[in-house]
Parts: C-alpha cells; structure tokens; sequence
C-alpha cells in the first residue's frame, strides 16, 4: 500500500438549518467581511440577512463585499483586501458560490500579506512567493452544490486571461457550514452544471495519479450520490433529499480535491473560460468532458470500470461503460446539447486554450494517469467543440 496523509482541518456543520449555529459558535473575532457575487440572489432569498442575522446574535458586526463575479478577478480580490483592511475585520465569511468562497480566501490571504496577489500564484506570469503572513480565517458557506471549496484549501482567480488555481495550508476554512435548505433556489441549468463540476472533481480525483485510498471513499461515494440523485434535484429544486444529497456529493468531491488532485481537465477548462468569463466553469467540463475521459480509458481501465460500477450498482468489465453512463447522466440533467459557440468560442481559440492550459495551470498535466501531448489537448477541444 502506498504511503498517504490526509490534512483536512476544517470543522464541517452538514444539514438543514445548520446556518442558523452561526449565532452560538466561537468565531474568531468580533467582525466579519461577508464576501457575496454581484447578483441579487444573496438579497433576494434572504441567505445574506440569516448571515447577518446570526452573527449580529453572536456579538458580530460584518460588513459586506458584493462585487465577485461568476469567473473572479484579480482587481475584486485587492480591493476587498484593503477593505478588510481598512475597517479591521478579523475574519472572511464566504457566502455563495464557489466564486465568493475561492474570493474569500484569496481576500483572506491578500489582508495578511504585501504586494499583488499575482506575487504569490504559481504558474503564467505569477511569481510564487510564499505567503508568510498567513490569512485570515475564512468561515465558508455555500448556496451552491459543486465546487467543494468549503473543505479545500483551493481558490480560482483570473488575472489578464491567466485563470489559476492557488492555494496552502493557510487558506483551508476553519469552518464550513453546509445548509441545502440555501441551496432550493438554484435554476435546474446551473444546479446541473454545478453538479457536474463536482462529478469531475471525484472522477478525476480517481484516475490522478495521486489518488489515495482515503480520496477514492470519498471520490465513489461522491459519484454514486450525483449519479442517483443529480436528475432528481435538477428536475425539482424543491426536493431537499436531493438537494442534501448532492450537497453531500459535492463536499465529498471536495474532500477529494483535499486528498487527490484534479487531473488537466481542469487546466482546460480554466484556459476556456479565461478568454470567455461568461462561459460556466460546469458547462465548460460538461463539452470537455466525454473527449477528455475517453482519452484515458486504456491507460487505467480498471478504474473506469470501478467509477461505472460505484454509478451504476452493476458491474463493469468494459472502461468505456464509464462514457455510456456518463453521456446517460448527461441527458438525464439536460446537458447533453452543450455548444461552446453559444458563448463565443471559436475553432481559432482551440491552439490558444491548448497553449493557455498548458503555462498557466501546467501542474495538473503531472496528475494525468499518463503523459498529454499537446496534439492530443488540441484533439480533445477539437472533438469537444460544437
């Protein structure tokens, strides 16, 4: 059995109601940045006047930052930094998406430490210097099923069409609290594409060449969850079994991005919508997805019948079984006739995502159960496009 750790320190609260333990706990500090997209939903379905609510009982004042966008941006992270600053806030709370959770730990970071946050990134033009001061401790609370950032220490960043993944010990939250009854609003579109994001963070976790066996539990609980109960929650938003389920799914995938690794689907995905920020993260994997898994089917067979199986609950002997149902998936959520021309994307942008994906996110290339030659990424866009 190969050597493995598992280091994930983030006290996790599951179920519904759970955001309302928010008034009770020891928090950190005595006030909050509460870091929310620049939608309305926050607003709209009161998720942000529970929040405020509940720290205001627990002796915590909070100010809020509403401007992150679906893909964040460098310019967002600064400027919520020295506001956090400014007003000497002692922790971050990340309420949303996985958009405002990867802000709020970027913001966490840069309230700590000097200079640009592209000083401290790996990969593209970033400098990778080590964050010596830390960051603040972030509390995540996601509205969203399909990032798992709550349980990870990953945030996601886009800076002059470099989109790069970023994250140490420092930017785990220290609490996470996982309430589906946050989760009922989500459109029946994005509760898939957000599904889907955390299928891939399981299957690709299984298949990276660091998988361990703590991170393949969590990796075939995780598919099995989106497999049986990801149409349900898309069909109805309303059902709160599903949507704990899946809830569950997607902490799961993110205790796999904890303990494995995503593979360069990821990479690929993230030099798309770096030139194309309107492009959902999911649907983006979704187009990639089919081309990209059945590059890999003879380099680990057995794996992909493993993943098939855990689906499934019917044995498998045949790799390919995994597209069979992954394309069954697919259709069963109504994702199935993705274009990526409809957000602009061009068959001349193929060479270019091929080159972006490559430098700025080269690391997950590593991961991949075999070697990728850039006329096989190419390929994969190639096939992928429509």
């Amino acid at each position: 059995m190969k050597t493995f750790n598992q280091y994930i320190p983030t006290k996790l609260l599951f179920g519904c109601g759970t955001v309302s333990q928010l008034a009770d706990l020891s928090l950190p500090g005595t006030k909050a940045l509460i870091v929310i997209s620049s939608g309305t939903s926050m607003r709209k379905f009161g998720y942000l006047d529970k929040v405020v609510d509940a720290l205001k009982k627990n002796n915590v004042s909070s100010i809020v930052f509403d401007k992150i966008l679906p893909n964040p941006t460098k310019e967002h992270v600064m400027e919520a930094a020295e506001i956090c600053r400014r007003e000497e806030c002692d922790f971050v709370v990340g309420l949303g998406g996985g958009s405002s959770i990867d802000s709020a730990k970027s913001i966490a970071v840069m309230a700590c430490n000097p200079g640009d946050y592209w000083d401290y990134v790996s990969g593209g033009s970033g400098k990778g210097l080590p964050t010596r001061g830390g960051a603040l401790p972030v509390i995540a609370i996601p509205t969203t099923a399909g990032t798992g950032t709550e349980v990870d220490p990953w945030t996601v960043i886009t800076h002059n069409n470099e989109k790069i993944g970023f994250g140490n010990q420092y930017t785990f939250p220290i609490l996470a609290i996982v309430d589906p009854t946050l989760m009922v609003s989500i459109p029946p579109r994005l509760t898939a594409y957000q599904g889907f994001d955390a299928f891939f963070h399981a299957a690709e976790g299984y298949i990276a060449n660091i998988a361990t066996p703590i991170s393949e539990a969590y990796s075939l609980k995780s598919l099995q969850l989106l497999y049986q109960y990801l149409p349900t929650a898309v069909r109805d938003g309303s059902d709160l079994e599903a949507r704990s389920q899946v809830a569950l799914a997607s902490t799961l995938a993110g205790m796999v991005e904890s303990t494995s690794s995503c593979t360069s689907e990821h990479s690929m995905e993230h030099a798309m919508s770096a030139y194309y920020p309107n492009l959902p993260h999911g649907a983006g994997l979704i187009a990639l997805s089919l081309a990209y898994f059945a590059t890999f089917t003879d380099a680990v067979p057995e794996r992909f019948c493993q993943m098939t199986e855990a689906m499934t609950g019917r044995p498998s002997q045949d790799p390919h079984d995994f597209l069979t149902a992954l394309s069954e998936l697919q259709k069963a959520c109504g994702v199935d006739d993705i274009h990526l021309s409809e957000w602009g994307i061009r068959t001349e942008d193929l060479p270019v995502f091929t080159r972006n994906a490559r430098e700025t996110m080269g690391g997950l290339f590593q991961l991949d159960p075999r070697p990728l030659e850039d006329s096989e990424v190419l390929e994969i866009y190639r096939r992928s496009f429509r």
